[in-house]
């Protein structure tokens, strides 16, 4: 049985350009679940309302607290002004998710389901890391991937 928790965590869970409304609807019900913010980077593959993730996010969706930038540009312009570390989950990193130390108020990007992020993205992160898997295993889901840095985030920051 989960214990109620007063107040949402300083945490923004960040998703660069997503493909799969399912994998999004249920990264959103991850961070409703946890209070963790949300936020979309666009354009997306699909169209971005309630109805592309009513099937996995539930009534979940309404418990979220979800912030939709129109653009890369216009997400960083925001992140600048809110003086917010970003944090990108990419395979290309060398540091375990396990070896980082979050931050409140860290941002935890992560990439298209795709194609990952352009250079550009990898460029503006503060900090690259990755889970590590066995060899021969490319990727995780990416819904598995933000639930499991999520939770050693919030494990660190105090939120669990």
């Amino acid at each position: 049985m989960a214990l109620p928790r007063a107040e949402a965590c300083p945490l923004t869970l960040a998703l660069f350009q997503p493909d799969i409304p399912q994998n999004t609807g249920t990264i959103l019900r991850l961070c409703a679940c946890l209070g963790i913010q949300a936020a979309i980077i666009e354009p997306a593959a699909f169209p971005v309302t309630d109805r592309a993730f009513r099937r996995a996010g539930m009534d979940y969706l309404d418990h979220v607290e979800l912030r939709r930038h129109v653009s890369w540009t216009a997400f960083e312009a925001w992140r600048s002004d809110a003086g917010r570390r970003l944090v990108l989950l990419s395979t290309e990193a060398s540091l375990p998710y396990t070896r980082f130390g979050f931050a409140e108020g860290d941002i935890l990007l992560l990439g298209r389901e795709s194609a990952g992020v352009p250079e550009a993205v990898h460029a503006a992160a503060d900090a690259r890391i990755t889970i590590p898997l066995r060899g021969g295993m490319r990727s995780l889901n990416v819904a598995v991937a933000a639930a499991m840095a999520a939770g050693e985030a919030l494990r660190q920051i105090g939120c669990v």
